[in-house]
């Protein structure tokens, strides 16, 4: 529904996590004239995008008692997309400083630099005041009509606080889920999932092989290939006939996913190659976790679904009270980021109003319905894909905002097509200096820049 004018509510409001969607979310909120409290339990900004050397004890991550290091971000990182249509729409993501030289001012800069504007945003718009660090939340669960988290501190001191609302931006790249491989319990060699891998030096001189061919498998096994000896991609998608030697490596290739694992240390592929493999490395995605949420089972995680879930972020029969920013994938994050939180923000305040429950759960059922119909996995609900835009100008709409600018999806689109045709160069060269300039200038025309950085077509 358009906005509306009535009076503003100013809620007492939680936010769990303070990365790339729960800054904008604290930031939004507060714009809306809500008192926030941001939960971390990280000491800084920045979510995901805080690299540590550290990894898991646990080298796949399945023990549940494991030490959990939030971040799966690795040395070499750098973005999948081009930087100017990842940033907020009032803060792009231009380099920045011009003369400093510990920033990366490629059009696909390394995770520092992301790490960097995200700690230039929170400080522009004053967001670390909110913040509780090193403060893991333990429970979410309804009192009343209210909200009671309950935190520990690094400490290990709890505290149990009652809130108008809950608004989870917790991120999903830290719980992973391992490819099933038959006979693999009595392979010996060694496995770990991209989680935990964060440079190549322990796998010199070693067979590895990699599942997964999309950005992390992609670029993890092109990183492994410089100390390794032979690296295999195994790929779920490709056809069963697939083997190809890949370009940009002498010691690569591109397989179909294993048929089984043998305890003698050998592969076999569905192609029918065989090879003796020192290691597997489980480049499979993430799992949507919530441990700390009791809603007496009305919000379930079904084969990676979080549902039931109104436009992938209120749940019916419990919203406005709770919401989910950043659980699609598949689209122009940040944006999605800012355009939900603005409208969780603009809905709490009474300033946009929520269909009724009825309503919110028949449209979730059908889009369910439509997934189910178009022969869609479960795990692929928040897939946005071809539907991103349709999905943020629908948001956009709601709040009274404008569309989101063409050249920005039409960067996104680009992008995955380069990411999937040139995995190898996609983030050096590229076709579209156009939608660049289109971007800079439209930044110029909004005052966001005062001139174009001498960077980016020097």
């Amino acid at each position: 529904m358009a906005p509306s004018c009535s009076p503003v509510n100013s809620l007492h409001v939680a936010v769990i996590g303070a990365g790339a969607a729960g800054l904008v979310a604290a930031r939004e909120l507060r714009r809306e004239s809500h008192s926030v409290v941001v939960f971390d339990r990280n000491t800084e900004v920045g979510g995901l995008w805080v690299y540590t050397p550290q990894s898991e004890p646990d080298p796949l991550s399945l023990d549940p008692n494991r030490t959990v290091v939030h971040s799966s971000v690795y040395d070499s990182l750098r973005t999948n997309l081009p930087r100017e249509c990842m940033g907020y729409s009032d803060f792009p993501f231009v380099p920045r400083p011009e003369h400093d030289e510990s920033r990366d001012p490629r059009r696909y800069p390394n995770h520092r630099e992301v790490l960097a504007y995200l700690q230039d945003f929170a400080r522009e718009f004053k967001l670390v005041e909110m913040v509780r660090f090193g403060t893991e939340v333990v429970l979410v669960e309804q009192d009343g009509r209210k909200w009671k988290i309950r935190s520990r501190n690094s400490d290990g001191v709890t505290r149990d606080e009652i809130f108008d609302s809950v608004v989870v931006c917790n991120g999903h790249y830290t719980e992973p889920r391992v490819a099933q491989v038959p006979g693999i319990d009595q392979w010996p060699g060694k496995q770990l999932h991209s989680h935990n891998y964060r440079v190549p030096d322990p796998f010199k001189d070693q067979v590895v092989v990699v599942i997964g061919n999309f950005a992390s498998g992609s670029d993890i096994s092109r990183d492994i290939t410089g100390v390794a000896k032979e690296v295999h991609i195994a790929a779920r998608s490709k056809p069963s006939d697939t083997y190809e030697k890949l370009p940009g490596a002498d010691n690569l290739w591109l397989h179909p996913m294993i048929e089984t694992a043998r305890k003698d240390g050998s592969i076999v592929f569905k192609n029918g190659k065989v090879i003796q493999a020192d290691t597997i490395v489980h480049c499979t995605g993430y799992i949507y976790h919530f441990p700390f949420l009791n809603t007496n089972g009305y919000i379930t995680v079904e084969d990676n679904c979080v549902g039931p879930l109104y436009k992938h972020v209120f749940p019916p029969a419990l919203a406005p009270g709770l919401s989910f920013v950043g659980l699609p994938w598949m689209t122009l994050l940040f944006t999605m980021f800012e355009l939900q939180s603005k409208w969780v923000a603009a809905v709490l305040s009474g300033r946009v109003t929520l269909p009724s429950e009825d309503k919110m759960m028949e449209d979730t059922k059908a889009l369910y319905a439509k997934r189910d119909a178009n022969g869609f996995p479960k795990r692929y609900t928040h897939r946005l894909g071809g539907a991103q835009a349709d999905y943020l100008n629908w948001i956009a709409d709601q709040i009274g905002e404008p569309p989101v600018e063409q050249w920005r999806n039409k960067e996104l689109e680009g992008g995955y097509v380069r990411l999937g045709t040139q995995p190898d160069t996609f983030r050096d060269k590229w076709d579209d200096d156009h939608l660049i300039v289109e971007a800079y200038e439209d930044f110029l025309r909004q005052k966001l820049i005062s001139v174009i950085p001498s960077q980016i077509f020097g």
